[in-house]
This record gives structure tokens, C-alpha cells and sequence, in this order.
């Protein structure tokens, strides 16, 4: 117990005397904390003062570098200040080889403060006489370092076209980057373009014209031309891409060298091949068609703008900088595009010209060979050898085509576009209007000699047989001439329309879009080719006219020739009566058939009711003439009911009518005096029944339209 007892004061003790210890150690560390905490600010505010110093004596160092700087270029300024073009007495900096790229920097430098110093005493009032001094002393620096300057960029120059000589990229680039900082490099860059071979050997510039023009005086085509342009555009392109990575690994700027590269190469090299391809020809005095005309000018030129712009867009792809290469192309074709219009319109007129000269001479070498062949058959010869051709308004078609691709290639405004088109389409019409026209008269001009021929050999009332005889076959001549001035004339209508098919369906198809974008313009083409085509439709008119009138003659001549007194009055002898059409109505069958035949459309629709009028007028005025007993009636009958079924096929009806009451009045030959009041009766009651059904038939579509409309009233 007693032994516990001192253990516990011992414990007590050392616990005791632990908790003072480690008082005394915490005090300690507080106030090792406090002194870290002096020293660390201590530290800071030191570090801070060495920064301020380091900053300052940074700035100092600047000041002091920038300072000797500008002594350094004060003393350079200086001795450039000496005597004017004196610039023997220079630093070495400035004849040193290894150190052009320093003295060039520091020629610049005093070049610009001396310049704005003169800018600055220039604007500002001088006050004292060492301003004026000093303004004419820095005049002579800038003097003195504008010849040093140019100096110093001819050497430079030398070096760069030495080391260009010895392909000594790295040489080059590096003069180049000097060169840069005199007026930006521009002397450097036109320097480099300027020596180019292309632009200086004038062998390249000879070959050039001999790949696209070929040698002298050999003949040039289009054909020719594309090709040799293509191959000539091709190298270019080859020789630009070949400069291009050359330039890209020396200039600092690539794209303006690139740019002023182009610009020589469409300036110089193609515009002097264009100069001699493209000579502008007069429109006073045109070149003849057999050197080419106007339309070889015209093909070259289409084709070198084609190629030229391709040539554009090529170069474009391969790099041209901020070059409107498309715009410096354009502008190469300004003085030809400006005339264009004319041209064209004028090489389609001599085209024309040229095409009518030829078919005159083929027609006159054709009639030479034909001989003397009498008047009659020698003008049906001509007229068959100037008939319309679809093929000739075909090639004009062919023509305009050519001549619009042209416009389409030429114009980039649809407003331009259409105002050519419209130009050169009129030419088309004029040329068809006129050649159909022309044709035609000349048809017509063929019936008329044609009927004059006929009316010479007329019969007269009292002549003698043998004459008679000779006037009767120089009858048959003059119908055969007109007979085939007829056909001639059927052919030609029939061309003339499918020319005017041809000229509309081309219309629909290639030229009306192109119109579109013009208000007007549209209506105003349809209009116009409605005019030209009116002057074929009166000389048409006035030939159909023509033609229905020698339709007529031949058949009063073959009526007056054929037809006998005793057709429709046969004898009462027994023998049964005869059945068959007279021989006239036979023979002017086969007349008709050649009528009926010989047009088709519209037109012939007209025609064929005027002709079957002009026959029945003509029928019942020859029948007049003659006496009829029953079995002529009978006769008769049969004739009106075969000229009744042939023209039916006119599908005409109103001259369907007119055959049909013939045949009623024929029957006034054949039935007995006494039995006429009935067939009057029969007629009568057959036209009322015949107008009954017609306005039945008239009326029963509007009379069940009105009660379908009263029914839905109703409902």
C-alpha cells in the first residue's frame, strides 16, 4: 500500500513535470512560428525590390540598346549627310557582302526618319535658320540613300539572277527576303517575271504562232486552230505550274508574283497570238467566200475565246493571288465582241448571197446542158431546177444554229443574250421569207407561161381541118406544159410549208427560251416571223389561184375536145343504151386525180372546195350546150354520179350539195313529161325531211343541255 502510494506521487510528479515541458516546447514553437512568418515577409518584400531593380534596369538596358541604336543610325545618317552622291566615305557595313541583309535594314530605316522629318519641317513654319539647315542637310541623306538603296538593289538583283542561273534556291530566297524591303519587293518580282524565257526568247514567241497558224501561207481552219491552241494553252499551263513551285520556295509573297506572272503571260504572250489570229475585218469591203468570208473570222474568233477562257480557268486552278484573271481574259475580246453583232448579222447576209449565186449557176450550167427543148418544155426544165429546196432552208436553219451558239458563247448577260438572238433570228427569217417567196413567184411565174402558151392555140369557130389538127396537138403541148407548171407549183406550196415547219419547230426549240428574260421580246420574234411569212402566203395565194384557173382551162379544153354532140343523145336504134362514163368525164378523172393529189394540210382543204366549185360552175355551163333524149340523160346521170364520187373525196360538203342536186336535175332527162310534177313532189318532200333531220340533229344537243341544267335547277 505503501509502495502504491509513492508510485503515485512519482506519477504524478512526471505527469507534472511532462506538462511544463511541453508548455515550454509549444511557447517555443509560436515563437519559431513568428519568426518563419518575419522572415517570409522579410523574403517578399526583398523579392519584390529585386524585381522593381530588374525591371528597371531591363528598361535601362532598352533604353540604353535603343539609345546606342540611334547613335549607331545618327552616325550612319551623318555620313550619308556628306556631299551629294558622295558615298565613297560609308561604314563598312554598307560595301559588306555577308552583311546586305543588316545594311539594306538599316538603309530603309534611315531612309523612312529622314523622309518624315522632311514631311514634318515641309508642313511645319521654319522659325530658325538651323531648322532650314537642318532640313537641307537630311534632303541630301535622303538623296544619298535613294542612290544607295538603288544601288544596293541592282546588286542584290545581280546575285538573284546569278544564283536563278545556277537554280540556288536558298540564294534566291534569301535575296529575295532583302529585295522585299525595297518598295515591297515589286522590283524583284517584276525583275524575276520580266527575265522569264517565255517573254524574252523570241524563238518561243515564233513557235508559238507556227503551233497555232501553222507556216506561212498555208491555209487556216478552225479545226486547225482549236487544236494548235490547245496545245499551246497546254504548255503554258505546264511552264506556270513549273514557275509556280519555283516561286513558292523563294518570294516571301508567292501570290502577288503569281499574280504578275498571269497577268504577263495573258498580256504579252497570248495577246500577240491573238493579235495575229484575230484581224478584225471590214464591213465595208467583206472578205470573199473563197478565202473564207466573214464566217472564218467569226469561227477563229469563237474558238480562241473558248480556249482562252479555258486557258483562264486553268490558270486560276493553278494559282494567280488576287488576280480577276477571268476579267483580264474578257478584256483581250472587248474589240471584237463590241462589233460582233454586225459581223454576224453581216456573214449570214453573204452566206446567203453566196448560196443563191451558186444555185443560179448550177440552174444555168443545168438549162445550157438541157439544149433547145422549145419554150414550153425548156421552162418547165428551169422551173424544176429552181424549185424549192428543204434542204437549202435547212442548211439556213444549219446556219443560225452556228451563229446562235455563238451568241450563247459570247454573251454573259441574259439581256444581251436575247437582244442578239432576236437579231440573228430575224436574219433566218428574212433569208427563208425571201427564198420561199422568190421560189414561189417563180412557180407562178411558170403558170403564167404556161397559160399564155395555152391561149395561143385556142381553137377558132372557122378553120380548116389541117390547121385545126396542128392547133389541136400545140394544144395538147400547152396542157402538158401546164400540167407539169401545175405539179411544179403543188410541189412548191407543199416545200414552202414544210420550210415554214422547219423555221417554227426551230423557233419553239432553240429560241424562244432565250428570248425569255427581255419582256417582249417572245411576242415581238412571233410577230415578226408571222411578217415574213406573209409575203409567201399572198405569193402562195395568188398561185393556188393560179393553178385552180389551169385546172379549169384543161378541163374546158378536154370538155370541148372529147365531148361529142352524141354522148347524150344516142340514137333510138334497139342496141341497149351504153353505161359507162363518156370518154370527156374518163380523161377528166384522171385530171382531177392530179388536183386531189397534190396537196396536203389545210391548204388542200381550201383548194379542193374552191376547185370542186369552179367544177361544178364549170359542168353546168358545158352541159348547157347540149340536148338530151332518155338514154343521154341516162348517160348523163352516170357522168354526174362518177364526178359526184370523186370529189367526195374532197370532203367538202357543200360541193357535195351542188353534185347531189345535179343529179336530181338529171333525172328530168330520164323520166317521162308526165311524171316530172311528182318527181318535183318526191325532191321536195326529201329536202323538207333532209332540213327537218338537220335541225333535229342541230337542236337535240342544246334542247337535252337545257333540261340536264332544268334537272339540276331542281335538285
Amino acid at each position: 500500500m505503501e509502495n502504491y502510494t509513492i508510485l503515485r506521487r512519482r506519477f504524478q510528479f512526471k505527469t507534472l513535470s511532462t506538462t511544463r515541458h511541453l508548455l515550454r516546447l509549444e511557447k517555443g514553437v509560436d515563437g519559431l512560428f513568428d519568426s518563419f512568418a518575419r522572415l517570409d515577409s522579410r523574403i517578399s518584400s526583398v523579392g519584390q525590390t529585386a524585381a522593381k531593380i530588374g525591371d528597371h534596369l531591363q528598361s535601362a538596358d532598352a533604353q540604353r540598346e535603343t539609345a546606342s541604336q540611334t547613335i549607331e543610325l545618327i552616325k550612319y545618317l551623318m555620313e550619308f549627310n556628306g556631299s551629294p552622291g558622295d558615298l565613297m566615305e560609308l561604314s563598312a557595313l554598307f560595301s559588306d557582302d555577308s552583311r546586305v541583309a543588316e545594311a539594306a535594314s538599316i538603309a530603309q530605316k534611315l531612309r523612312s526618319f529622314a523622309e518624315e522629318d522632311i514631311g514634318r519641317q515641309g508642313i511645319a513654319v521654319p522659325s530658325v535658320v538651323e531648322n532650314a539647315t537642318a532640313s537641307r542637310g537630311l534632303e541630301v541623306a535622303v538623296a544619298n540613300l535613294q542612290d544607295y538603296c538603288n544601288e544596293l538593289e541592282n546588286r542584290l538583283l545581280s546575285r538573284f539572277d546569278a544564283a536563278s542561273q545556277r537554280r540556288e534556291l536558298s540564294t534566291m530566297s534569301e535575296c529575295a527576303k532583302i529585295l522585299s524591303q525595297f518598295n515591297r519587293g515589286t522590283s524583284a518580282m517584276q525583275h524575276y517575271v520580266a527575265t522569264r524565257p517565255m517573254f524574252i526568247d523570241l524563238e518561243v514567241m515564233n513557235a508559238d504562232t507556227r503551233l497555232v497558224l501553222g507556216d506561212p501561207g498555208s491555209q487556216v481552219s478552225p479545226s486547225n486552230v482549236a487544236r494548235g491552241l490547245s496545245s499551246l494553252y497546254r504548255e503554258i499551263i505546264d511552264t506556270v505550274r513549273k514557275e509556280a513551285a519555283t516561286i513558292m520556295a523563294v518570294f516571301p509573297s508567292p501570290n502577288d508574283v503569281m499574280a504578275i506572272l498571269v497577268q504577263r503571260v495573258l498580256e504579252q504572250r497570248v495577246t500577240g497570238l491573238l493579235d495575229k489570229l484575230l484581224v478584225k475585218p471590214s464591213l465595208v469591203n467583206l472578205a470573199p467566200m473563197e478565202e473564207g468570208g466573214l464566217l472564218l473570222y467569226l469561227r477563229m474568233l469563237a474558238v480562241a475565246y473558248e480556249k482562252t477562257q479555258e486557258l483562264a480557268r486553268d490558270l486560276r486552278a493553278v494559282g494567280c493571288g488576287d488576280l480577276d484573271v477571268e476579267g483580264l481574259t474578257e478584256s483581250l475580246f472587248l474589240a471584237h465582241k463590241d462589233e460582233y453583232p454586225e459581223h454576224e448579222q453581216a456573214s449570214l447576209g453573204q452566206l446567203y448571197h453566196a448560196k443563191m449565186e451558186e444555185m443560179r449557176a448550177e440552174n444555168q450550167q443545168l438549162s445550157e446542158s438541157s439544149g433547145t427543148i422549145g419554150r414550153s418544155k425548156g421552162a418547165s426544165v428551169a422551173s424544176s431546177h429552181q424549185q424549192i429546196s428543204v434542204t437549202v432552208v435547212t442548211e439556213f436553219v444549219r446556219w443560225n444554229e452556228e451563229a446562235i451558239s455563238r451568241c450563247t458563247l459570247f454573251s454573259s448577260q441574259p439581256s444581251t443574250l436575247a437582244t442578239n438572238v432576236k437579231a440573228v433570228f430575224t436574219c433566218l427569217l428574212d433569208q427563208v421569207s425571201q427564198y420561199i417567196t422568190e421560189g414561189l413567184e417563180r412557180a407562178r411565174e411558170s403558170l403564167n407561161e404556161a397559160a399564155a402558151l395555152r391561149e395561143r392555140f385556142m381553137l377558132s369557130t372557122i378553120v380548116s381541118r389541117r390547121v385545126a389538127a396542128a392547133a389541136a396537138s400545140a394544144a395538147e403541148a400547152a396542157a402538158a406544159a401546164g400540167e407539169s407548171s401545175f405539179r411544179s407549183f403543188m410541189v412548191a406550196v407543199q416545200r414552202c410549208a414544210s420550210s415554214v415547219a422547219i423555221v417554227q419547230q426551230y423557233f419553239a426549240n432553240s429560241i424562244s427560251r432565250l428570248l425569255l428574260p427581255v419582256d417582249g421580246a417572245h411576242a415581238a420574234s412571233c410577230e415578226e416571223m408571222a411578217t415574213a411569212m406573209s409575203s409567201a402566203e399572198t405569193a402562195a395565194y395568188k398561185g393556188l389561184k393560179k393553178c385552180i384557173e389551169t385546172v379549169m382551162a384543161e378541163v374546158d379544153r378536154l370538155l370541148s375536145a372529147e365531148q361529142k354532140a352524141t354522148d347524150y343523145r344516142l340514137p333510138d336504134d334497139g342496141i341497149a343504151p351504153d353505161h359507162r362514163p363518156t370518154t370527156a368525164c374518163t380523161r377528166l378523172s384522171r385530171v382531177l386525180e392530179a388536183a386531189f393529189t397534190a396537196l396536203e394540210g389545210l391548204n388542200k382543204q381550201a383548194f379542193l372546195t374552191e376547185l370542186g366549185n369552179q367544177l361544178h360552175k364549170g359542168l353546168l355551163n358545158h352541159w348547157q350546150k347540149f340536148t338530151f333524149n332518155p338514154s343521154g340523160g341516162l348517160r348523163l346521170k352516170r357522168d354526174i354520179t362518177e364526178y359526184g364520187e370523186f370529189v367526195r373525196s374532197f370532203n367538202a360538203p357543200t360541193v357535195d350539195k351542188k353534185f347531189e342536186l345535179l343529179g336530181i336535175m338529171a333525172n328530168v332527162f330520164i323520166v317521162a313529161p308526165e311524171s316530172l310534177s311528182s318527181l318535183f313532189e318526191v325532191h321536195s318532200a326529201e329536202r323538207r325531211l333532209q332540213n327537218r333531220k338537220t335541225r333535229i340533229q342541230t337542236q337535240l344537243p342544246v334542247a337535252l343541255q337545257l333540261t340536264l341544267e332544268s334537272h339540276a335547277e331542281l335538285k
